[in-house]
């Protein structure tokens, strides 16, 4: 019975997750993906094209790529021992509470924008009556 595995090309992926083929590349010598090769052809897995997607997730979270091949490090290793779990809780902690004091410090922000916005609508309110 023949491989049925849905695969992936490198220009499939970029086009997808809208990044460059180089971005590709750079993430598997990072350590981040690792594709089959055909030749000089790169085959992604299904594996491969999750871990993309929580890689562009955890950027724009604010996680490092280092920080992502941590955290897929811990995830794999196949006889986890517990400190390499309580490394891995720790990181999420710690990744944690930064995104937790961003998320405040953006409400600050939208409600310091929001009272900026009501003033300045005031303002012109005003100015049409004069």
């Amino acid at each position: 019975m023949p491989n049925m595995e849905v695969t992936f090309s490198i220009s499939e992926l970029a086009h997808e997750f809208e990044i460059t083929p180089r971005t590709l590349r750079h993430y598997e010598e990072l350590g981040l993906l690792s594709p089959r090769r055909k030749g000089n052809a790169r085959i992604y897995s299904h594996k491969d094209k999750f871990r993309l997607a929580l890689t562009i997730r955890g950027k724009r979270l604010g996680f490092s790529l280092a920080e992502m091949r941590e955290l897929f490090e811990l995830y794999d290793a196949e006889h986890r021992s517990r400190p390499q779990l309580h490394s891995m809780v720790a990181m999420i902690a710690e990744k944690r509470a930064s995104l937790r004091q961003q998320q405040a410090d953006i409400a600050k922000v939208l409600a310091e924008l929001d009272a900026a916005e009501i003033k300045a609508r005031e303002t012109l309110e005003k100015m049409k009556h004069h």
